[in-house]
């Protein structure tokens, strides 16, 4: 995901450094423009699925989304195992990908991606290397400001590291990675090497070892590209995908049916998206791809569309892949879907978490139709026990 807030894992609404101060704002009031009056009274939502989960955070002005939907997954994934809630601090997971992100721009002698953009596999990562904390351990909050906002940081980061790049001595020393690491640590904070947890003593690694208790290698990343052969892993070509991670490819259809498979099963999913469509409403708290374009709307059609549901495009690979490969969808977001619900037509709908505080008709939670997941999921995290056993053996998992 790239960004988001800027593009978790593709291409497009790319915020840089001292811009992303005021990245998240920017793009929520841009989101809500399609806002209807009572959109909320026009739709009738019945749970099916609502899975159990923590509260509702909130990223601030930063482009963590990745890392908030992906320790939102894995505090959900505890749950499941009996374990008792922990908040986990995403922005711990943060701090150590900008450490091995600066170590990669580096090697490719800054031919890859910088920012604050990151993806499910980063969360994965730094907690195979690092560890966890709970979030009262490592706020990131390390500047005076109650939520995180991180564009003087970014634009300090990347100066470093292009100076490094740069390369003026003609030979690097390893006091670089100091002074970069120093950098996101004076806002950020410190790399916790101890701390007490309810009366124990723990390091980073003991409590994700012990408490977190989640083994990286059990989950698995799917995607769905025409383009690519099914039933394979390749490199997914987005710009937050900046460590080359391979995901398995599976045609769209069953690519939601997993979805559908592991709600009913009892696992959540991390799921990467992009949140730039013209039906996709955060006010409203619904996403969904309207039959008609946007662009050839009439005026009523586009005052009307989120006043109840309504008819949707029909989804199909070729039309996925076109969108993908001419910008359309781009890695725009992370969230975390939880549940599933009926609208008053007893039509199916995602209920997906967010990270951006209470701040919508759903108080940080939103419905998103099956044609829109289809269309614009760029890739998804799930637990392999909650993969359909035909899609693992194709997999050869």
């Amino acid at each position: 995901m790239r960004k988001i807030f800027y593009p978790i894992f593709a291409a497009s609404i790319l915020f840089g450094g001292a811009q992303l101060a005021s990245a998240q704002d920017n793009l929520v009031n841009s989101l809500n423009k399609n806002v209807s009056e009572n959109s909320k009274e026009a739709f009738k939502f019945t749970d099916v699925i609502n899975l159990v989960n923590t509260s509702v955070k909130n990223q601030g002005s930063s482009g963590t989304c990745w890392s908030y939907s992906g320790n939102s997954f894995f505090e959900s994934e505890m749950l499941r195992m009996g374990k008792q809630p922990v908040q986990l601090s995403p922005i711990f997971n943060a701090r150590n990908t900008y450490v091995e992100k600066g170590k990669q721009y580096v090697r490719m002698h800054g031919a890859t991606t910088l920012g604050d953009g990151g993806g499910f596999f980063d969360v994965l990562n730094t907690i195979k290397k690092y560890g966890a904390v709970p979030t009262d351990v490592y706020t990131g909050l390390n500047y005076g400001t109650k939520n995180n906002q991180f564009g003087e940081m970014a634009a300090i980061q990347e100066g470093v590291l292009k100076a490094v790049v740069s390369n003026p001595n003609g030979k690097l020393t390893p006091n670089w990675e100091k002074a970069y690491t120093a950098v996101i640590d004076s806002y950020l904070g410190e790399y916790p090497k101890e701390f007490t947890y309810n009366g124990k003593k723990y390091t980073p690694r003991t409590f994700a070892d012990q408490v977190v208790g989640i083994n990286p290698n059990d989950y698995v990343a799917i995607t769905s590209f025409k383009e690519h052969t099914y039933y394979k892993p390749f490199v997914l070509a987005i710009p937050d995908n900046w460590s080359y991670e391979s995901f398995y490819n599976v045609p769209m259809t069953e690519l939601t049916d997993n979805i559908d498979y592991a709600l009913k099963n009892g696992y959540t999913v991390a799921w990467a998206t992009d949140v730039s469509e013209k039906g996709f409403s955060w006010k409203n708290g619904v996403a969904y791809v309207p039959e008609v374009d946007f662009a050839d709307m009439n005026a009523q059609q586009k005052a009307d569309m989120f006043k109840g549901p309504k008819p949707e495009k029909v989804i199909t690979e070729d039309l996925r892949q076109a969108a993908f490969d001419d910008y359309q969808t781009t890695d725009d977001h992370g969230m975390h879907i939880v549940g599933l619900a009926k609208d008053q037509n007893g039509k199916e709908y995602y209920i997906v978490k967010n990270s951006w505080g209470l701040t919508n008709d759903y108080e940080g939670y939103l419905y998103v139709t099956k044609a829109f997941v289809q269309y614009k999921t760029t890739n998804i995290l799930i637990h392999k026990n909650g993969v359909q056993r035909q899609t693992l053996k194709k997999l050869g998992l």
